[in-house]
């Protein structure tokens, strides 16, 4: 009997601590961090979504929102983000898994590397790593200045701008002070993207 009521007690105090932690750690704190994030940091709390030139919620700007084909192929209208092994899906996130001793790894650079340098009319030696290197997740939308700087003549060439408006953009959104001390310059595609479209809304394509 003296066992059996133990047995009950350590159950109710397993109970009790199960219900306290449910509340505290399932409820209260969940709560608290989504409201600390939408009183403090709303934009980021809901996704870091971006809007396009009328208002209309357009994209989230941690992930890149790269337009390609059916082989692969990003549209040569637009800055284009790293390589990627899913394909950009944001309902997937993945790398290449490939080791650094996998021939298939060189084969896939170098392949990158001479389609870079074509589409941007530049040397293999100008191609920056990343535009050649898929990201861990395959959905990252940095890239960095050097790459970017790489596509401004293409880009404003496909949109009619001058070379000098689309670097401005591409100034804009380049990161700089503390994230960029942090990490390194870095330009986020997603948002230049949006950008070049505004600037060259009303303008004949």
């Amino acid at each position: 009997m003296n066992t059996l009521t133990g047995y009950l007690r350590q159950a109710g105090t397993a109970a009790r601590f199960l219900l306290l932690a449910t509340l505290v750690l399932g409820l209260a704190y969940p709560a608290a961090v989504v409201g600390v994030g939408q009183l403090f940091a709303p934009y980021q709390a809901n996704g870091s979504i971006m809007k396009d030139d009328g208002g209309a919620p357009a994209a989230s700007a941690l992930l890149a929102q790269a337009k390609a084909d059916t082989a692969g192929t990003q549209d040569p209208k637009w800055f284009h983000a790293r390589p990627s092994a899913v394909g950009w899906d944001p309902a997937s996130s993945s790398a290449t898994n490939l080791g650094p001793n996998d021939p298939k790894l060189l084969d896939t650079v170098e392949a990158n590397r001479a389609a870079v340098a074509k589409a941007e009319n530049v040397t293999l030696a100008e191609v920056p790593a990343d535009a050649v290197t898929a990201s861990g997740s395959g959905l990252d939308p940095d890239i960095s200045p050097q790459y970017a700087r790489l596509q401004v003549p293409r880009v404003a060439a496909a949109h009619r701008l001058s070379t000098a408006t689309v670097q401005a953009l591409v100034d804009r959104n380049t990161s700089n002070g503390l994230e960029a001390f942090l990490g390194q310059p870095s330009v986020n595609v997603t948002a230049l993207n949006l950008d070049v479209a505004a600037a060259s809304s009303g303008r004949p394509q």
